[in-house]
Parts: C-alpha cells; structure tokens; sequence
C-alpha cells in the first residue's frame, strides 16, 4: 500500500512541475516577443531597488495596515514552502516527518512558527475578501475588473484560506496520534497552535484519526500543486515576475522621457539632405513608435505579465479619476492579453494589433504623462512608457493626433515655440 502511496504522489508531483514548466516557458515566449533592451547597468543600485520593493515591499508600506496583512500572505507563501519541501521529500521517500529527529526541539519551534503564520495567512485572506465584496473598495468594483480578473482574486484569497485550515487540521491530528503512540507518527514537541484544539478529534478512533490526518495531508499538497499551476494563468503570477521585475526597472527619474536617435537622425537629414544621401542603409529605422507588442520592449511585457491588478496606479490617475477613457491597469491588462495571443500564432498574423484591437486612440490620448501610475505602483510597472510609444507611432506613422495637437505641432515647426507667434513678436510681447 505504502508503495502505490509513493508511486501516486510521484505521478502527481511529476505531473505538476511539467504543466507548470510547460506554461512558464510559454510566458518567457510571450515576454520576448518584444524587442531587446539592455538593461543591466547599476547592478547594485538594482539589487536594492529588488530587496526593497520586491522583498521590501517598500511602496505597500504607505498604507501600514494593509501592508502588514499583505506581508502576513506574502511571509507565509514563502516560509510555509519549506514545510513543503517536507511533505515531497515524505511522499517520495514514504516517511514522515522526516526533519523531526534531524532538527530536535528546533522542529517544534519551526511548526510552531509555520501554524502562526498559517493562522496570521486565513485571517489576512478572510480581511482581504471582505475588502473586495463587502466594502467593496472603488479599484476592486471597477469595471476593469469585470468577468474573470474579479473572480480571479476571490478564487485566491479562498484557496489560501482552504490550504492553511487543511495544514492546521492536519497539524491537529498528527499530534494527537503523536500522544497516542501510533506507530508512523514520530513524536515531537507540542505544535503551538493546534494543540489547543486536540479535542475535535479526541473522540475518534486511531484509524479514523489516521484518515482525518492522511486526508489533510493530501488535501494539502495537491491543492498545493494545483495552485502552483493556477498561478501563471492568473494575476498572481506577479509573485514570481515582481523580482526580476523590480530589479530591471528604470532607474531614470520618474518623467524623464527617451528621445528617439532615428527622429533625431531624421530631422538632421530634412535639414541636411545631403547626409541623408550618404546614409547606411540601416540608419533609418523601418518604423517609430509601437503598433503592436513585436514593437514594444520585452521590459514592457514582463511589466504586463507583473501586474497584480490592484489598481492602485488606475486610483491614481487623473484621467481616470475624471472619466476619461484611460485605465492605466487595462493598458496594462490589454498588452498582457494581446502577448498571449500573439505568442500562441507561431509568428503567422492574425491582422490584429494592440493599437485600436486592443487599446483605442482615446485611451492613448487620455493621459496627461504625470507618472502618478508609475509612482504608485508597487512592483515597478511602467504603464506609461507603453502609452508615449504607442502614441509616438500614432503621430509619426500614421500622422493621427487632434486637431489642437497638430497646431502646436505646426507652431513649434514654424516658430519654434507652441505658441503661434513669430519669434520677433514673441520676443516683443517679452519687452512690453
């Protein structure tokens, strides 16, 4: 019995690190649809920028409460992971417990800590559901949200709860077989929290107890696995892609736009036609801006597949806040979404794009450039470099921009300056 109990958890792990392997592959395929950027100056000051924002949490600190909470999910997904390491070694192995006389009393201290994080994980979940359907906080009924991106979130929060009360249940059980002297069951040191609770189950026989307990314990890890694979396709994924994302963030000050080399190069030839004549041919670039993500930078992508979906750039905005059509989360929504159907083509074409499919010229031009969404966001996301590219090819490709835009385009052409005046009067209007 034992053997088939090993050869079925090998067939369930197996099986979940190939799908979960097979979809990260197909994310990092997606991500490098965009086109290359060098991004590894200042490592240090990146290495930093990833211990604050990604392990920090620097920017979910500006409001203490929730980040405590936040931090309680977030402490517990990574520490409870080496109680996992456990459970596999055991499954495999067929033993159990099999750090307990390794580690001594230390094993009890780490359970211990494992069931107050566990306990600190359900709470914080069970808060943060109530944020999102009772409270119903502004960013979580957007309509941004609609369909699955809200579900998303629920299905999580219950997830995490429904895995901490199966590892406590589990936890429940085990010491109380301990006490019993059933073998199997190596005796530890009291598990702090759940032995508070050993009178559930004290009426139950050794058999039922050992299935209560087996029950939890498997209940657990593949719910485990289970959620490892649910995690790429979902807005959580941003536990993973936060690190590498806050560390390649730009390290330029907020506002500081890129000139383009090639609209530099070009307007040196409109005023020097001869040195266009001399030109190498890959001198003039084959277009401006971005139209789809084969245009957009692969720093843009992994930004898109970072997004937590929590909103708090979209709060933020001033366009969105006064009605304007811009969402900076759904840009961000939309750039992830249009990468994975472009990923799934195999580089045929769908004759769709992520300018007009996906994101309207209204959208784009909604937003005022202030970089409050690249200053609230907590994982070092940048929806605003993706909507000044997709701008730039609007203007410069295709010569759309309202009527007030190309006046001021017309101006400062002609006179240098936004204004419609000529530099002599300019400079009269100055003296008077």
């Amino acid at each position: 019995m034992q053997i088939v109990s090993q050869l079925l958890f090998l067939v369930a792990l197996g099986a979940a690190v190939y799908f979960f392997s097979r979809r990260a592959a197909g994310i990092r395929r997606n991500i490098l649809l965009g086109r290359d950027i060098d991004l590894n100056d200042q490592p240090a000051l990146r290495w930093k920028n990833l211990f604050l924002l990604a392990f920090g949490q620097k920017k979910m600190f500006r409001n203490p409460l929730v980040a405590v909470l936040h931090f309680f999910v977030y402490a517990g997904f990574v520490i409870i992971n080496l109680e996992i390491l456990e459970i596999i070694i055991d499954g495999l192995a067929g033993t159990h417990r099999i750090f307990a006389p390794v580690l001594g009393p230390v094993y009890g201290v780490l359970i211990g800590c494992f069931e107050i994080l566990a306990v600190l994980v359900a709470v914080s979940c069970a808060i943060f559901l109530v944020r999102r359907n009772i409270l119903k906080l502004k960013r979580f009924i957007s309509k941004d949200l609609d369909g699955w991106p809200r579900s998303d979130a629920n299905y999580i929060l219950v997830t995490e709860i429904v895995l901490m009360l199966l590892f406590l249940t589990m936890n429940t059980a085990d010491g109380i077989l301990q006490s019993r002297g059933v073998p199997h069951y190596p005796v530890t040191d009291p598990f702090w929290i759940t032995q508070h609770f050993a009178g559930i189950f004290n009426d139950l026989s050794d058999s039922a107890l050992t299935g209560v307990e087996r029950a939890a314990w498997w209940l657990h890890i593949l719910g485990v696995l289970a959620f490892l694979n649910y995690l790429p396709w979902s807005k959580h994924l941003h536990i993973i892609l936060a690190f590498p994302n806050a560390y390649y963030a730009s390290l330029k000050p907020k506002g500081k736009m890129d000139n383009m080399p090639e609209i530099q190069q070009e307007v040196l030839y409109a005023m020097q036609p001869e040195l266009a004549a001399n030109a190498a041919p890959g001198d003039t670039p084959p277009k401006f801006g971005a139209k789809d993500v084969h245009d957009l930078t692969w720093k843009n992508l992994l930004d898109a597949f970072a997004c937590t979906e929590c909103g708090r750039c979209s709060a933020a905005c001033p366009a969105t806040q006064t009605g304007k059509a811009l969402s900076p989360r759904l840009i961000m929504m939309k750039t992830r979404d249009r990468a994975e159907e472009t990923g799934k083509l195999n580089g045929e074409t769908d004759n769709k794009s992520l300018l007009r499919d996906y994101i309207t010229e209204e959208e784009l031009r909604a937003c005022t450039s202030c970089n409050a969404c690249v200053e609230e966001c907590p994982v070092s996301i940048n929806p605003l470099d993706i909507i000044l590219q997709m701008r730039r090819h609007l203007i410069m490709e295709e010569s759309s921009a309202p009527q007030e835009w190309n006046m001021m385009f017309s101006n400062i052409e002609n006179n240098m300056a936004p204004w419609k005046f000529s530099p002599d009067d300019r400079d009269a209007w100055i003296n008077s």
